[in-house]
This record gives C-alpha cells, sequence and structure tokens, in this order.
C-alpha cells in the first residue's frame, strides 16, 4: 500500500517550501521511487516542483502531478458542490499513488484562491487520501505568544477534523525566539513541534532575480556573480568614504549610473574583501565610461554590475518588495533550505512516523544521502588542502549548510575569502589556515623530522616539506587536529596519499593500505577493491585487501558478501594466478571464519544468480556477491571504468582503507558532488576514533 505525506499550512508566507524540500529529501533515503501531487496548482511555472524533479531526478509525467488549477476547482465546487471536487482530486491522487512507493502532496498554499475554508478543504482530501498531515504555521514577523497561539490553533484545528497529525512545524520565527519557543511548545501537544528560525538568506533575492525582475542590463558579470544573494541594500549618492562605512557582507550597492567613483570603491572593497558584496546596480538608465567599465572588470572580476532605468525611490521600492525562491535555478537556497529542516526538525523521528515501505533496492541517490545524514550523526573535522579551488569551496559550502563536518581549508586565506567572496559563497565558521606562515609549521615540522629522520630528512628540510599544503593537513590529521583529510582535485594521487604513507602509516593489524570504490548500480551499491593503489599483490595482501574491503562495506551499510575474483570458478582452471588468488580465498577463511567469501571466481558468477546456479550451486556468495575483489590493479582499474562508463553506474571513491586515520584522494575531474560524497565517507571513517581537539 502506498504511504503518502500531505504538507500544508493555515495561511500564506509560511515557508514550507523548505519543508516539503525536507521531507522529499527524507523519502528519497527510504525508497527508490517517490511520487509528488499537488492537490491545486495555480497557472504559470511551479517552481518546486521543477526544483524538486532537476534535484531529486524525477520521471513523473508533469501531467500527473497536479489536480486540477484554481479556476477549474472553483468552477467545479459552484457547479457541483465540494464533494464533487473533492471525488475527482482523489482520482487523480490514486492514478499517481499506484505506481509509487510514497507520495509527498503539496497542500494548497492559500493564495488568492477563493476556495472558501481552505483549511477544511486541505484536512478532507488528506483524509481521503489516507495520508498523514504535516502542517507548518508561518511566524515571520509574529510576536512569540502570537506564534505559540498559532500553533496549538492549528494543531487542533486539523486534528479535529479527523486528520492524522505526524507532527507540528513552526517556520520562519524570529531567531533570538527561536529556542524559547521550542521549549515552551516542548510536550504541549501530542505531537513533536518543531521550530525553525527565519534565514535570511532564503529570502534574499538573487541578482539575476533582481535583474530579471527590473528589467535591468548587465554590463559585468558571470552566471556566479549573477547567483549571489542580495542581503542587504546600501544606496549611495554621498561620498566614496560614507559609503564604504555603511557596506554590509552581501549587500546591493544601488547607485546612480554617472557615480564612477562609487562604483569602482565598492568594487575595490569587494576585491580587499572589506566587505564582499553582491553586486552593483546603476539607475537611471545612465552607464559609466568604457574606462570605468573596464577598471571594475579588472576590480573584481565575475562581480555583477547591472544598469535599469528608473530612478532610486521607485528602484527601492520593487527592490524591498522582492523576496528570494527555492527553484532549480537557485540549488545553492535548496541546500541552505535542507541544511535548516535538517538541524531543527527531528529527521529520525519523522523518519518513523511516515513509515515509507522499506525497499531493499539501494540507489545512488538514496546511498549518497544516506552518507551523508551518518557523517551528521557524530560531526567530525576535515582538513580540505585544496582550500583556493572553486569545486572544493563549492563543497564546502553544501557540507556546512547541511551540518555534514567541521571543515578546515587550507591556503592564504587572504585568497581563499577573495575566491570565495567572488563566488558569493559563505564560509560560516570554517577554519582557514595558511600553512607558509601558520604557527603550526614550526612544531609540525620537528614531528616531521622525527619521523623521517632515518630518510635523512633535516629540521631545516622538514620546515619547507610541511609547506605543502598535502603534507601539512597531513600533520594535522595525525597530531589530531583534524579527524581527516581529502585532497586530490588538483593534486596527483602520488601527491595526496604519499604524505600519509609517511606520516600516518598503517592501522595495527593491515600489512597494506589498499582501496575501495562504492558502486553505485541502478538498484544495488557494490563494493569494488583494489582499483587504484596495490598493482600487483600476493596472496597475503590479497587476503587483506578483502578482510578490510568488508569491513569498509559494512561500515557503509552493504553486507558484505566476497567474491575473490578470478578467470576461473571453483576448481575449473589453474595457474598462477589462480592459485594465487585460491591461496587468498584460503587466508581470509582462515582469519576471518566469520565472513562469507568465495573463490576462485569470475565476474558473472560472483554477481549473477542464473549463472551461479550453474557454476556454484549451494554457495551462499555467487549471484549475490558485495564485495569484489579483483586480483590485480590492471583487472580492478579497468573493470570499474568499464562498468562506470558502460552501465552508467557511479563510481564513489577510491577510499583508501589500511590507515591509522583516513585520508582520501579526488580525482582531479571531480564534480562539487564528488567532493561532498567524499568528505562524508571520510567523516564516517573517522567516526570510530576520539575526534579532534
Amino acid at each position: 500500500m502506498t504511504r503518502s505525506v500531505y504538507v500544508t499550512g493555515i495561511d500564506r508566507g509560511d515557508g514550507r517550501q523548505v519543508v516539503e524540500l525536507g521531507v522529499m529529501e527524507l523519502l528519497t533515503r527510504q525508497v527508490d521511487r517517490v511520487g509528488v501531487f499537488r492537490p491545486l496548482v495555480h497557472d504559470g511555472p511551479d517552481r518546486l516542483f521543477e526544483l524538486l524533479r532537476a534535484r531529486y531526478r524525477l520521471s513523473q509525467d508533469p501531467a500527473t502531478v497536479y489536480g486540477m488549477n484554481h479556476h477549474e476547482a472553483n468552477t467545479l465546487q459552484a457547479e457541483r458542490g465540494r464533494s464533487e471536487l473533492v471525488s475527482v482530486l482523489v482520482d487523480r491522487f490514486h492514478r499517481v499513488a499506484r505506481d509509487y512507493d510514497v507520495v509527498l502532496v503539496l497542500g494548497t498554499d492559500f493564495a488568492e484562491t477563493q476556495l472558501p475554508d481552505e483549511l477544511s478543504l486541505n484536512a478532507q482530501l488528506a483524509n481521503e487520501f489516507g495520508a498523514p498531515v504535516l502542517p507548518v504555521v508561518g511566524g515571520r514577523r509574529q510576536s512569540l505568544e502570537s506564534v505559540l497561539a498559532e500553533t496549538r490553533n492549528a494543531y487542533h484545528a486539523y486534528d479535529g477534523l479527523g486528520c492524522d497529525v505526524l507532527a507540528m512545524v513552526t517556520n520562519r520565527v524570529a531567531r533570538e525566539d527561536r529556542d524559547l519557543i521550542a521549549e515552551r511548545l516542548a510536550g504541549r501537544l501530542p505531537v513533536p513541534c518543531w521550530v525553525i528560525p527565519d534565514e535570511p538568506a532564503l529570502s534574499a533575492p538573487t541578482v539575476a532575480q533582481i535583474t530579471q525582475v527590473l528589467g535591468g542590463k548587465v554590463l559585468l558579470g558571470d552566471t556566479s556573480g549573477l547567483a549571489r544573494d542580495a542581503r542587504d541594500f546600501v544606496f549611495g549618492g554621498a561620498t566614496l568614504p560614507n559609503l564604504l562605512k555603511a557596506l554590509t557582507p552581501g549587500c546591493l550597492v544601488v547607485t546612480p549610473g554617472d557615480r564612477g567613483d562609487l562604483v569602482l570603491g565598492s568594487l575595490a572593497a569587494h576585491s580587499a574583501g572589506t566587505p564582499p558584496i553582491a553586486g552593483v546596480l546603476l539607475t537611471l538608465d545612465e552607464v559609466p565610461g568604457e574606462e570605468v567599465l573596464a577598471l571594475a572588470s579588472r576590480l573584481a572580476p565575475g562581480t555583477p554590475v547591472v544598469s535599469v532605468a528608473g530612478n532610486s525611490f521607485p528602484t527601492a521600492e520593487r527592490l524591498f518588495s522582492l523576496e528570494g525562491k527555492l527553484h532549480a535555478a537557485t540549488p545553492r537556497k535548496a541546500e541552505i533550505a535542507l541544511g535548516l529542516f535538517e538541524r531543527y526538525a527531528d529527521t529520525a523521528e519523522l523518519s518513523k512516523r511516515v513509515s515509507a515501505p522499506s525497499s531493499d533496492r539501494v540507489t545512488p541517490m538514496m546511498f549518497e544521502r544516506k552518507l551523508l545524514e551518518q557523517a551528521r550523526s557524530d560531526k567530525r573535522r576535515v582538513v580540505l588542502p585544496e582550500g583556493t579551488e572553486e569545486r572544493v569551496l563549492r563543497a564546502a559550502e553544501v557540507l556546512l549548510r547541511r551540518g555534514v563536518c567541521d571543515l578546515t581549508l587550507l591556503g592564504p586565506v587572504d585568497t581563499v575569502r577573495k575566491k570565495a567572496a567572488d563566488l558569493g559563497i559563505d564560509l560560516g565558521d570554517s577554519q582557514l589556515i595558511d600553512p607558509a606562515t601558520s604557527e603550526l609549521r614550526e612544531s609540525f615540522a620537528a614531528v616531521y623530522a622525527r619521523l623521517r629522520a632515518h630518510k635523512g630528512v633535516t629540521a631545516e628540510l622538514a620546515y619547507d616539506i610541511v609547506s605543502d599544503v598535502n603534507y601539512f593537513g597531513t600533520l594535522m590529521v595525525q597530531e589530531g587536529l583534524a579527524d581527516g583529510m581529502v585532497s586530490g582535485s588538483v593534486h596527483s594521487t602520488a601527491a595526496t596519499i604519499r604524505p600519509a604513507f609517511e606520516i600516518i602509516k598503517t592501522r595495527e593489524g593491515a600489512s597494506i593500505v589498499s582501496s575501495v570504490f562504492f558502486m553505485c548500480l541502478a538498484d544495488r551499491v557494490l563494493v569494488y577493491g583494489d582499483c587504484a593503489v596495490n598493482p600487483d599483490p600476493d596472496a597475503e595482501q590479497l587476503a587483506d585487501i578483502a578482510i578490510q574491503s568488508a569491513a569498509t562495506a559494512a561500515r557503509f551499510g552493504v553486507e558484505p558478501r566476497i567474491a575473490m575474483l578470478s578467470y576461473s570458478t571453483g576448481t575449473s582452471g589453474s595457474g598462477a594466478g589462480v592459485d594465487k588468488v585460491r591461496e587468498a580465498t584460503e587466508l581470509v577463511r582462515k582469519r576471518r571464519p566469520d565472513l562469507l567469501v568465495e573463490g576462485p571466481i569470475q565476474y558473472d558468477a560472483a554477481v549473477e544468480p542464473t549463472v551461479a546456479a550453474t557454476k556454484l550451486p549451494g554457495s551462499k556468495v555467487a549471484g549475490q556477491a558485495s564485495v569484489l575483489i579483483f586480483p590485480d590493479l590492471n583487472t580492478g582499474n579497468n573493470t570499474y571504468k568499464a562498468v562506470q562508463r558502460s552501465a552508467g553506474a557511479i563510481a564513489v571513491g577510491p577510499v583508501l582503507q589500511g590507515l591509522r586515520k583516513p585520508v582520501n584522494d579526488l580525482s582531479r575531474g571531480a564534480l562539487v558532488q564528488d567532493i561532498v560524497t567524499t568528505v562524508a565517507i571520510t567523516a564516517i571513517q573517522a567516526q570510530g576514533q576520539s575526534p579532534a581537539r
């Protein structure tokens, strides 16, 4: 039976898109097939559904998402009554529900609908759909007592209409009142009450949105600059010194287009990071001369300068009425929204209350989202040596917004800050360290010289070596100042992991450092080892890789069933390669009799039940292997790439194993999401050790 969740409200302006997005995130962690249904829709684009479709790669036909538009609903209700309206909407809901494991229902928005008693309509629809409700109460610009009263009244309203209320969400409350409201609501109602503070970055319009609404012309700026949030507006008309005093982080400077001095002064301040601004908006349809614009483009490359026709006063009126929106073109706002929801709502409790049907399928999206949840459950600090790289900075913002881990970024501090400012990225309370000037450099040099004295490393040489970001980051992990490290987006694998071999070294019980890839197929996750580190392991090393890979698999929710791969299955073949795999298999059984292991076995017999039934009938591993151990690097590396490219699998890794503390390498072609996932894995690997100081 399909399970549904009905997110609704009591009035407009409650910002419930944050909750709808958060619930969708939660559902996609649990099941593969999630549908969306909006009973009533306004004419025009549905920004939230387009965001959900893009972010969660929904294949649902948009035509099935909507029950009917508001005009049709008003007409139908006026002519044939509410019962008929509800009956039609229920039929259309069930057409969606029959094709999905769970359906997220987006209630009406109380915005100019002309429907009488809209709250009771939502309640009736939820009951007819068999969907529990998650009511959202908006608290923006309301007093503490008003918020408390409305939350209690909303619960009693839906409960009194026979709804199964999952929990209450009070959203957009004043940040300074949030904790007190949560305390006053705790235990006062039969269901949990989660209180989410107002977040200015969500309501802040982007420069692109402002440009579109005002009909502006972009004179300077790139896509990243136009995506910045305008968190404040500063109107310039006086002298430059007075304007500079008024600038605030993320502000949009609004000034007449003939004030080239204010334009250049604002951009110079941004370039210096004192403070970073969102951009400059020129009024009066005036444009500075070419010389000014040329200098402006060099002062702050990518920072938008936009010209509009109106004068400052009507422009100001329109600016202050604008509010940011969640949609597919604002992925950063989606991360902010999810971070808020996951921080202030008890998603574990909500997950239990939703009781979505369990699924044996594990899609790539489900696997990635579970990683973030697992990392967030016990936050650790990860050091990112490539702090000036754009992809790393964008990944850092996602990780911080989602509360996945704490971060240390390495590099010249002013350069990191300026790069982040140019990208419109908020690094929050991340730790920024320049290895070249850090007070830690001298003590790290002493540690490294002691560790490498047998190789002739002197204190002077060590002092030079530890200024390298990868060596410095590795020493932070070694000395307990970070829990793990991720590098490699612009460095080679050797440059990333050599310091770990020299400084951190292998953990007790591991003879070598090896690696695995998590291969995320359409319906399951397989673990491949070793595809990145050891060229030709002997039988002892191969057994070690298998045992390490099984432990890694179990750590990340993959039940280990080990296939020791070869070009023959069972006793059908012979030769040095097969003999090595056979010996390694016996060593695994001897060392870890609790593990399920089969070998030698061919790949098809390991993963395909019909082939396994012929080649190894009765095996507990054949046909259902989850950990596949390759006999050498040549085979493993080529196989993972072939599966990745030919089968469309997502390859997460390489994840290093066998080190005393976690260090992981990125591909130099890593995307932002790849970096996010690898950092989450590193944080999870660190959860079994004492946290960083």
